[in-house]
């Protein structure tokens, strides 16, 4: 189930558009196709689309050979500009390029052979990272489930939204292998329908039981007693705690609120954008109206009409019960209680 692959100096991503009905992978062997490939939703999902620009910029530099050096950071300058203009909410793509980046400035050799080898290594390692800090997030976050939970989730956030093993599912997941039982509604999540065609699927893959509703039938549910939680990834967080996420996020944040139900935010450290103070900061990357106007590409909205399709929009922080992260859980977060998280994180680093 794996979304990226490496074969043969190449990657291979899982086209996600098929998805369930049909199990494929586009061959991605340069920086330009992983561009295309993230800008056109074949991988999506935060983490994902950070380890594949990773693996972009190494493509970036594998062909950029007999150049000067100058020449070479220059080449890399611009992969790194069309691989982050693809999309613009999510904060681990701009984080992945970057680190890529920084890490070709400080590496001294002037054989760009060796440089391309010393940055697919780099984006290996970037991979491997999240899968490890998936695993963590899983971990901390099954404390937070109780026995025989009624869990809603929305959206994609699970292997394919990662390298594998995902994060809010990866919670779900872990609460599972540690023997709890649990029940998951899946919002189907339009308009691109991640929820029905992606979650469901991948549900149903580990066996874990799963109810796919609308997504406007999740305040009747709340209602009626039958969601003890809900558990979300996110694209971006502001240094406040506001989360971007997908549209349809702070619907569910303002239900879960009035109805006392916990509210949970499952993410990786790198998705925090600490630069920015508060979600209202946050760019909303907003697509196509054919995501509204067409299903399956069938029309199924009048010709002409006024679209709207934001692809996220903000949950602020006071909604948010807890953020799981891989070295540990932010309660109520606010700016006080993240500025002092990563504090921590940072002495336990020294």
């Amino acid at each position: 189930m794996s979304a990226i692959r490496v074969r043969e100096g190449k990657i291979e991503l899982l086209d996600q558009r098929k998805l369930p009905t049909e199990m494929t992978y586009v061959d991605c062997p340069d920086w330009q196709a992983v561009a295309a490939a993230i800008k056109n939703m074949v991988v999506r999902g935060a983490p994902a689309i950070g380890a594949a620009a990773a693996y972009g910029m190494a493509l970036a530099a594998g062909s950029l050979q007999g150049k000067e050096r100058e020449s070479l950071l220059a080449g890399l300058e611009e992969a790194a500009r069309g691989l982050k203009a693809t999309r613009p909410t999510a904060v681990n793509l701009a984080w992945a390029v970057e680190r890529m980046m920084n890490f070709a400035r400080s590496q001294k050799t002037e054989n760009p052979s060796r440089l391309a080898e010393l940055l697919w290594a780099e984006a290996e390692k970037i991979a491997a990272e999240d899968v490890v800090t998936n695993k963590k997030i899983g971990q901390h976050g099954a404390k937070l489930i109780p026995q025989k939970a009624r869990i809603l989730t929305h959206c994609n956030a699970g292997a394919l939204a990662t390298v594998d093993y995902g994060t809010a599912l990866g919670v779900i997941r872990s609460a599972v292998e540690q023997g709890k039982e649990v029940t998951v509604f899946v919002d189907e999540t339009r308009p691109y329908l991640q929820g029905s065609r992606l979650t469901a699927w991948e549900l149903q893959q580990e066996g874990i039981p799963a109810t796919l509703i609308a997504d406007n039938m999740a305040g009747f549910l709340m209602q009626k007693g039958e969601i003890d939680l809900v558990i979300v990834g996110a694209d971006r967080i502001a240094a406040n705690g506001d989360v971007a996420n997908k549209i349809g996020t702070y619907s569910l944040a303002v239900l879960a609120q009035a109805h006392k139900i916990p509210f949970y935010v499952a993410a990786p450290l790198s998705t925090f954008d600490l630069k920015i103070d508060s979600g209202s900061l946050i760019p909303i990357e907003e697509r196509s109206a054919r995501e509204l106007t067409h299903f399956a590409g069938v029309q199924i909205a009048p010709s002409g009409i006024k679209c709207y399709n934001p692809a996220f929009d903000v949950t602020p922080a006071a909604l948010i019960t807890a953020i799981i992260t891989e070295t540990g859980i932010i309660k109520k977060p606010t700016a006080e209680t993240i500025n002092k998280f990563f504090a921590e994180q940072e002495n336990v680093g020294d």
